[in-house]
């Protein structure tokens, strides 16, 4: 370990997935074969991801605590650090900063029906809670994931999300906006929130977690509003200019909270406590 908090640990890319266009997954190992073994983080918290040379840039880790000996990301192509993650190969070496941030508090939802609803590239910061709460599944009731992109090409995890489909004690809805579906499309055709309606999820005992675009969060959070949902059962998790991850550089400053140190999980209640323009 190292005094330079700005030091990454080096990690080997393992494996590469194409999730979706300009969409990667990466599985990576700690080069340090003690600290693969020992690292350690909570469903929620996120990273910083370098390509040596050309900068790091910030992402949630996408696999779940129960899953040791290696970490996953996932990214979309969209700038100079993405760009240049995105040349990377198997067997090449990257950096990698964490973990960081606070985490879903999971242990408060042992016993508990979970309700996970998600759009786009909003699915990666789910994917961790969501084995975490399959790999323990004995600790939760029902669970429900409901899932949307504009295209069924822009689904993210497609094979996860056959597992997920095909397993008895999960309720898998996928959506796609209109226009995005094709011929052989067995899913649903509309917007998240409307889709949201019609599955009408019980809100007794259920706790609901929210990821997506800004735009569907804000028509998200009226319909669990309508179907009984009360803000403190209701979570998600933000990314808002992250870069440092410390709190040092004050990018992600949002009235009184970093969301880098004070998120980026946070709970409605604790939402609607921050700036209106926020």
């Amino acid at each position: 370990m190292s005094d330079n908090i700005y030091l990454p640990y080096r990690v080997t890319i393992e494996k590469i997935t194409q999730e979706a266009p300009g969409v990667k997954t990466f599985r990576l190992k700690f080069n340090d074969e003690t600290l693969a073994q020992s690292f350690e983080f909570g469903a929620g918290q996120f990273g910083e991801y370098s390509a040596f040379g050309e900068g790091e840039c910030t992402f949630c880790i996408a696999s779940s605590p129960t899953r040791k000996g290696y970490i996953e990301c996932t990214f979309r192509e969209a700038g100079k650090v993405t760009s240049a993650l995105a040349t990377l190969e198997e067997g090449q070496t990257m950096g990698f900063r964490g973990p960081y941030g606070n985490t879903f508090p999971l242990g408060e939802w042992k016993g508990k029906d979970l309700l996970f609803v998600a759009g786009g590239i909003a699915l990666p910061p789910m994917r961790c809670v969501i084995w975490n709460a399959l790999d323990t599944r004995g600790s939760f009731g029902d669970v429900s994931i409901l899932y949307g992109a504009k295209t069924v090409a822009d689904l993210v995890y497609k094979h996860e999300l056959r597992e997920w489909d095909e397993r008895p004690d999960v309720r898998l809805v996928t959506t796609v906006d209109p226009g995005g579906e094709t011929p052989d499309w067995k899913g649903e055709v509309g917007f998240v929130p409307a889709v949201l309606e019609k599955m009408k999820p019980a809100a007794k005992n259920t706790v609901a977690i929210v990821c997506g675009p800004p735009v569907m969060i804000k028509f998200t959070f009226p319909v669990l509003d309508k179907l009984g949902f009360k803000p403190e059962n209701i979570y998600t998790t933000l990314e808002n200019r992250m870069k440092c991850g410390v709190g040092k550089c004050g990018r992600c400053n949002v009235g009184d909270k970093y969301v880098c140190k004070d998120g980026p999980v946070f709970s409605r209640v604790q939402l609607e406590a921050l700036p209106a323009e926020y």
